[in-house]
């Protein structure tokens, strides 16, 4: 499916900002942005809620839309929650899921894969949020399903840099089929135990992150 323009914009604005085009507390001039990208302000706004939505935004009355980006302690405790209730949605499916949902859970797996093959993370990670939101909607909890996914949201830009770390599209899918097979077996614990795993950004993987970031913006 072809995407839509202000999904475009909110991709080219949220490179921006990790390479360092913008720097923290820096205002997005939307004429500016307009004339840019050539569109109308209607994409553009579009585009800004979508990053707003996740934080790398702030868009404040009157003044305009502001670039904000976390520091290292508070996304590190937000990945660090992140697993804790992805493990939460893993134990609850296991348990729930259903066999129209494990088929789709495969599907996502294979066109992960096709994704890695052409070494195309914004494929893989189109196909890694369905994987994620499969399982949410499995745990058979609405009220987990939406915390999980406003805070996937939140998440969602540095998930999706993660994935350009060499070998991580290889080694998430590998971590995708190990939930799955859990999945399928029913087994709550090691569903569980897996997302957690998955998820968690500690120790190497999160320096690895930051350090990704951080050579971004140099």
């Amino acid at each position: 499916m072809e995407k839509r323009r202000a999904d475009i914009i909110a991709d080219a604005l949220e490179e921006r900002i990790f390479n360092g085009t913008y720097a923290d507390g820096d205002r997005l001039d939307e004429v500016r942005l307009s004339e840019h990208f050539g569109v109308s302000r209607t994409p553009l706004r579009e585009a800004l809620q979508r990053l707003a939505r996740s934080q790398l935004v702030e868009l404040v009355p009157r003044r305009g839309a502001f670039v904000r980006q976390p520091g290292p302690v508070e996304l590190m405790e937000m990945f660090e929650v992140m697993a804790e209730v992805e493990a939460v949605c893993g134990r609850l499916a296991a348990k729930r899921i259903s066999d129209t949902a494990l088929a789709d859970l495969h599907d996502a797996n294979h066109k992960c894969q096709i994704a890695v093959d052409a070494q195309e993370p914004d494929l893989y990670y189109a196909e890694n949020e369905r994987f994620h939101k499969i399982i949410y909607r499995e745990a058979g909890n609405g009220f987990l399903e939406t915390e999980t996914c406003n805070l996937h949201r939140r998440l969602q830009p540095y998930r999706r840099q993660q994935l350009r770390l060499r070998g991580r599209m290889a080694q998430s899918l590998a971590e995708h089929k190990a939930i799955l097979t859990a999945l399928e077996q029913g087994d709550s614990e090691a569903a569980a135990n897996a997302l957690r795993g998955h998820v968690a950004i500690q120790g190497e993987k999160f320096h690895s992150l930051m350090a990704t970031l951080k050579n971004a913006a140099e």
